[in-house]
């Protein structure tokens, strides 16, 4: 399997798109908020947008060479292309669309077992469930045996319920592919789910590429932090009795062991706050006292809002405690966890 690699550089409306990335056996996922880039990229390396500069070329077959003026067109490409609203054809059948741009006919049959279509054959797309229309859509652009996939917005047409019994299949799916894979999302659980390296794309620029785990566990700056669920606190750092310390805009003192000065976040994520009736006698810890703001179950867990933090605790925690609305508690933190990043 060759490498995808590509360097863009394009103006868009608001700002330059500026990215170097390269794509392996590993689905990578491009993060970040709408109108950040991260279609652009899609779009160049399908060939629908021509970057004022750059390169694309999976292993030794360069598609883009702007400086030698190679640019080969879209139906040259050895890309798979999976819309958002999956665009299929809705008067022919789920094998008919799979079929449609197929290299090879026993190809077709071969997709049509392995993601459990062949009962559905001879159906329309406007008969299928959302989970089964991304199915096809997904074979469709495999049939063409592509050297490279792209997928934008995967689960943008299905509701909720659904994307969570699909995301599994579909994360089973890229990886039996074998071949380099990008994902664009805006979601990022849906980029977890799907991949094993994450970009974070921001007003056109990768600012971190990296693990879920890395991304969690050392964020570039306040965006990632906040992009991967974390608690992201404003204020300015100074050295204090061996620690830093952090005070908030609202004049709020917290600690931290890194190392900063000046204008930071500091980033502490929700299951990293504990909660009590009563401050720990913990000289360690960080402590904010303020009433519950909210109560959000989130499977067999529960989100709590407690002043400017989120602190994330079991269901059975939140029933000991009788956390609800206007209760006052502590939010605890160890210093040693708060994490001074940039304020990006």
């Amino acid at each position: 399997m060759d490498t995808l690699r590509l360097e863009l550089a394009h103006p868009l409306r608001a700002f330059e798109l500026a990215v170097a990335l390269e794509v392996g056996s590993e689905p990578l996922a491009l993060v970040g908020p709408s109108g950040a880039g991260k279609t652009s990229v899609l779009r160049a390396i399908a060939g629908l947008l021509r970057p004022a500069h750059g390169r694309i070329a999976v292993g030794d077959d360069v598609w883009l060479d702007t400086a030698r003026s190679v640019d080969l067109p879209p139906d040259r490409r050895s890309v798979g292309l999976v819309f958002q609203d999956y665009a299929l054809f809705p008067h022919l059948s789920v094998e008919q669309n799979v079929a449609f741009g197929a290299r090879r006919q026993p190809r077709v049959a071969e997709l049509l077992y392995s993601f459990g279509l062949r009962p559905l054959a001879r159906v329309r797309p406007g008969e299928l469930s959302g989970g089964e229309r991304q199915r096809v859509a997904l074979a469709r652009a495999l049939a063409r045996e592509p050297a490279v996939l792209l997928l934008d917005e995967p689960f943008a047409a299905l509701d909720a319920q659904t994307r969570d019994a699909v995301r599994a299949d579909l994360r089973r799916d890229l990886e039996a592919a074998r071949v380099p894979a990008v994902v664009v999302t805006h979601d990022y659980a849906d980029a977890v789910a799907l991949a094993d390296r994450i970009g974070v794309v921001v007003s056109g620029r990768v600012v971190q590429v990296g693990s879920p785990a890395e991304l969690v566990a050392e964020p570039a700056d306040a965006f990632v932090a906040r992009f991967t669920g974390a608690n992201v606190l404003v204020g300015r750092a100074r050295p204090s009795g061996g620690l830093t310390e952090v005070t908030l805009d609202d004049g709020t003192r917290l600690r931290s062991t890194d190392d900063r000065s000046g204008p930071v976040a500091l980033v502490i994520h929700p299951w990293e706050v504990a909660l009590a009736q009563a401050a720990p006698a913990d000289s360690t810890q960080n402590h904010v006292h303020a009433a519950v703001h909210s109560v959000v179950p989130v499977g067999n867990r529960v989100r709590v809002r407690v002043g400017p933090l989120t602190a994330e605790v079991t269901a059975d925690s939140a029933r000991r405690m009788g956390l609800r609305p206007g209760v006052p508690v502590v939010a605890s933190f160890k210093a040693t966890g708060a994490r001074l990043v940039p304020l990006g």
